[in-house]
């Protein structure tokens, strides 16, 4: 194989090397090795599977290990998961998931996780914004049950022929 080859869109010579690389997930990092085939100075590099192997192993790494950093800022702000998951976002499971490091929280739960890391004070504003997005939630909920009737009805009708259905099979 030869050391050099030629980038297919600039055209500038590339050559065989490694260079550091920073991989985060939220405000996690770590520095990598990347081998690849590299411009010299600046500009596009190309790799292929087995030499962003190490950047992809450190990415998961680092969303596993983002679990530990959520739990802890967590704690700090006298949270718990279901508290965590009604004011962050994704619902009264989503904290037990981030945490564990089954699941990601999403960039935008990301963001509020750091927000409430760096500034603690900010959780009384995510509080009391939540709090009023629940109220107007319900109200609305109410008010769309308690003025259409066709709701219930519909809904009566569903259970009455469900019953029919299962008593013919």
């Amino acid at each position: 194989m030869s050391d050099t080859r030629i980038h297919p869109e600039t055209g500038q010579e590339l050559r065989r090397d490694v260079r550091r690389q920073t991989v985060t997930f939220g405000s996690l990092s770590r520095v990598v090795d990347v081998p690849g085939w590299y411009p010299d100075g600046d500009g596009d590099a190309l790799f292929d599977g087995a030499d962003l192997h190490t950047a992809n192993t450190a990415f998961k790494e680092l969303r596993s290990e983002y679990g530990g950093h959520v739990k802890a800022v967590r704690k700090a702000r006298g949270l718990t998961q279901e508290e965590a998951g009604h004011i962050i976002g994704g619902g009264p499971r989503a904290f037990q998931k981030y945490e564990s490091g089954k699941t990601p929280p999403s960039d935008a739960a990301v963001g509020l996780i750091e927000v409430l890391d760096k500034h603690p004070e900010a959780l009384a504003t995510l509080r009391n914004v939540r709090s009023k997005q629940m109220t107007v939630a319900a109200s609305v909920t109410d008010a769309t049950r308690n003025t259409d009737p066709k709701v219930v009805r519909r809904g009566r009708r569903r259970k009455a022929t469900a019953k029919l259905v299962r008593a013919r099979g």
